[in-house]
């Protein structure tokens, strides 16, 4: 059974309540169906009833068991507006501003997150990851200890470069120049990540041009910063740094250069310094190193909301649904 199979497995054996919004999408609408019919996740899509099935049966789609949900005739409608407009009064937002508010698939789509009516959402096919992560960010916000949203990849390698197959890549989507308490964050959220998703038990390196003080930069200094914030977060993880991607990854190298690390050499979770990195490591790797990247799965929030790339296939939606089912807390 390979990873993607694994997830799959893994989602239908928990079979979480996942929320749709862009129902226009055919895309959706497809993998919605298939995801209800796989017993992978309970879906709900976001719409006019009768508008969802029309498009689904001109497609060939069978909607059977997808519950649909119109938010501007949901019963709870106006408590969901009283609540975004308690929780975003003090910025300036009024009653009649959360009440149209609410009503737009994203916002009401998380909110039905927030109250516990589905475990996560997934959204992205038809929006931009801000409008996307606005509504979260607003409505369910971080998780306790955690102020930054952060973005990780799953790279499937040959199992020559990593014994697992698997490594964890982060932040490779979201945050262009985390500070040192942020890094540490990322890598906390990364490590429950590859925990959780991966199936893997974190050792978790933060990665710098320099390994333990070998290079002398205020950049190096803000890695070191970084992992004791993680430490200090999570006493009983495994976090090393700063160290270079060869000590982190290579057994001989990490031995040499860090010859007291528990980390270097092993590592399996790899948080990079800032976006610029991240984005261009993960893409090399995946170019060049023949590896895939499945994600990004958003991590660091206190509920799960993750993003679709615009240009994703049903596929991807399907397994990035399987793996929102993951992130909801049991």
């Amino acid at each position: 059974m390979n990873f993607i199979q694994e997830i799959r497995e893994k989602a239908r054996q928990k079979k979480q309540k996942i929320v749709l919004p862009e129902s226009q999408d055919r895309r959706i609408i497809e993998a919605g169906a298939f995801l209800n019919r796989e017993g992978l996740a309970h879906i709900i899509l976001l719409g006019k009833k009768e508008e969802i099935i029309s498009k689904a049966k001109k497609e060939g789609i069978e909607l059977e068991g997808v519950e649909i949900i119109d938010p501007a005739s949901f019963p709870e409608i106006e408590d969901f507006a009283e609540t975004l407009y308690q929780m975003r009064k003090e910025k300036g937002m009024e009653k009649e501003e959360a009440r149209k508010l609410i009503t737009d698939p994203l916002y009401f789509s998380t909110m039905l997150v927030q109250k516990g009516y589905a475990g996560g959402s997934v959204a992205g096919a038809d929006n931009s990851t801000g409008d996307v992560l606005r509504p979260a960010m607003q409505i369910i916000k971080t998780a306790p200890g955690i102020s930054v949203i952060s973005g990780a990849f799953i790279m499937l390698l040959d199992s020559k470069f990593a014994p697992d197959g698997k490594l964890i890549f982060a932040d490779c989507a979201v945050n262009p120049q985390p500070d040192a308490e942020q890094l540490g964050e990322i890598g906390v959220a990364s490590a429950k990540t590859a925990r959780d998703i991966a199936g893997l038990e974190p050792r978790t390196a933060f990665l710098s041009f320099s390994t333990k003080g070998s290079a002398k930069h205020p950049l190096v200094e803000k890695v070191s910063r970084a992992t004791a914030k993680a430490k200090e977060l999570d006493p009983e993880g495994a976090y090393d740094g700063e160290l270079q991607a060869d000590a982190a990854l290579v057994p001989d190298i990490g031995n040499k250069k860090a010859p007291e690390s528990k980390i270097a050499g092993k590592a399996n979770v790899l948080v990079f310094p800032d976006l610029q990195s991240g984005n261009i490591g993960y893409k090399m790797v995946e170019r060049l190193g023949g590896a895939e990247a499945v994600g990004p799965i958003l991590q660091g929030m206190a509920k799960p909301v993750n993003d679709l790339s615009r240009g994703c296939s049903v596929d991807d939606i399907i397994n990035l649904v399987a793996i929102t089912a993951l992130q909801v807390k049991a």
